[in-house]
């Protein structure tokens, strides 16, 4: 019996979080700033008390990093979550924090490793994305050598990555070399994209994921992850037993 079995029975109140046996948030841009997620403290208290809202108790937060937009270091992140965290500290707001980053697949990408400063979280995963538009050519390459250093490999949205949509052995591909695989809940509002909503239920019906994230980066993500209470796909999946976040 999977660990969210009758998590949707009659039994729970109306007022229950329905994202509260999921507990863990792996991916969100809460530290203020830094990359296109919250814009300032303020903005980042009310998006951790709503995200609080919806079940979670611990939250791993993920500011981007990018050669060309987001060049964030280590440092920098580091800064601003001890920032973060010491106002969450002034709000009394109960919650536990880790940080890591999310990291494009891109020109910068290799030398990171090889200098062995990555933010990792949760022992040795790691948050990886690829670009929007066409896949980094030598992505391969560097997957390889994260798992040879060691790291487990989380691929954030691979919903989102609309060059692989007419050809899934490309995601074959991936699960084989046991990447694994965090959809976006809110890609199953359909709010942005018909064929993204299409995409997040066919990875799902072919038990391609493994974790679930919010990706917050401001409160229409909140207001878009609201939205699919109650989505079959989404009651499929948080009821299969198979989700990892409790354990990070």
């Amino acid at each position: 019996m999977g660990f969210l079995s009758g998590f949707f029975s009659k039994k729970e109140t109306a007022s229950t979080p329905f994202l509260s046996a999921l507990r863990v948030d792996l991916h969100s841009h809460l530290v203020p700033g830094i990359d296109d997620g919250s814009a300032s403290l303020d903005q980042s208290v009310e998006l951790v008390r709503e995200m609080m809202s919806l079940g979670y108790t611990k939250l791993i937060t993920t500011p981007h990093i990018s050669a060309e937009h987001f060049p964030n270091t280590s440092d920098i992140i580091r800064d601003g979550f001890a920032t973060l965290k010491q106002r969450l500290r002034e709000e009394d707001i109960d919650v536990e924090l880790e940080v890591g980053a999310e990291y494009m697949i891109d020109s910068g990408f290799m030398e990171k490793i090889k200098s062995g400063d990555l933010l990792s979280f949760s022992g040795n995963h790691i948050l990886v994305e690829m670009p929007t538009y066409m896949p980094y050519p030598d992505y391969a390459s560097i997957l390889f050598e994260l798992q040879t250093s060691g790291y487990k490999i989380i691929l954030a949205h691979p919903e989102r990555y609309s060059y692989w949509h007419s050809n899934f052995k490309h995601y074959d591909a991936l699960k084989d070399r046991e990447i694994l695989f965090q959809m976006n809940i809110g890609s199953l509002a359909g709010r942005n994209s018909g064929p993204l909503k299409k995409i997040a239920q066919h990875l799902i019906e072919d038990e391609m994921i493994d974790l679930l994230g919010s990706d917050i980066h401001n409160i229409n993500y909140v207001d878009a992850i609201r939205e699919t209470a109650g989505d079959k796909h989404l009651e499929k999946l948080l009821s299969s037993g198979k989700l990892l976040n409790t354990g990070l």
